[in-house]
């Protein structure tokens, strides 16, 4: 007879406990996207697709970069277990803690793409060579790449915003997994708006973080082996 004693699954490792967990946290998460986005969210639903809009748009657009940098912390760092669930707790403290970093990061962007997309909607008034505009839209996207970037590594680890910078531009390179990864994401985003609406991708906003989270993993996982004690 063997002497070994038999292993009893605690309750909430199993498979369809860790299923139930991530529906749970990615509808709070959802919930609390929404809620922490809401004013600018009205506002952007609320105004009409004009060039003369967009720098409102940019204002509205704000409260989304905290949100999301909440978000990717609180699916990064809550474990898939229903005993120990607690998402609301680790969106606000991944708000809270993340607010003044992000915001470093995502302001200066904003204001670069608001800059970059008044002058291509007035280009004919301004005169802009064609050429030109072709050379403003390649730095805007990889503006938005490298912003992608940077958002993500503020929301996980504590840097300066310089080496945050650096550490952004160099992961475009160094994983073009997560680059192609966050291509087809923003193209995905990008087509949901224009097809819809506004609010129809703040309520996938939570599928998009979760997607934005997972195809980061490898730029992540490498930044907390090679540049993290």
């Amino acid at each position: 007879m063997s002497d070994t004693a038999p292993t009893w699954r605690q309750f909430g490792d199993g498979p369809l406990s860790r299923v139930a967990a991530l529906v749970h946290t990615l509808l709070v998460v959802e919930a609390l996207l929404v809620l922490s986005t809401l004013p600018g969210l009205v506002g952007l639903v609320l105004l009409a697709r004009d060039v003369s809009n967009l720098p409102l748009a940019a204002v509205c657009a704000i409260p989304l970069g905290p949100a999301v940098a909440a978000g990717l912390y609180t699916l990064r760092h809550q474990r898939p277990d229903l005993t120990d669930l607690r998402p609301a707790a680790l969106f606000w403290r991944g708000w809270r803690v993340n607010l003044g970093p992000v915001l470093r990061v995502w302001l200066p962007l904003l204001l670069w793409l608001t800059v970059v997309a008044v002058n291509l909607a007035h280009r004919s008034a301004v005169g802009l060579p064609g050429w030109w505009a072709v050379s403003l839209v390649a730095v805007a996207g990889a503006a938005v790449l490298v912003g992608t970037n940077a958002l993500v590594i503020t929301s996980m680890f504590t840097f300066r915003t310089r080496d945050v910078a650096r550490l952004a531009v160099y992961f475009l390179v160094r994983t073009p997994g997560v680059t192609f990864g966050h291509v087809c994401l923003l193209a995905l985003a990008a087509g949901v708006t224009a097809v819809t609406s506004e609010a129809v991708l703040a309520l996938l906003g939570a599928v998009f973080v979760g997607a934005l989270g997972w195809t980061s993993g490898p730029m992540i996982d490498t930044i907390g082996k090679e540049f993290t004690a």
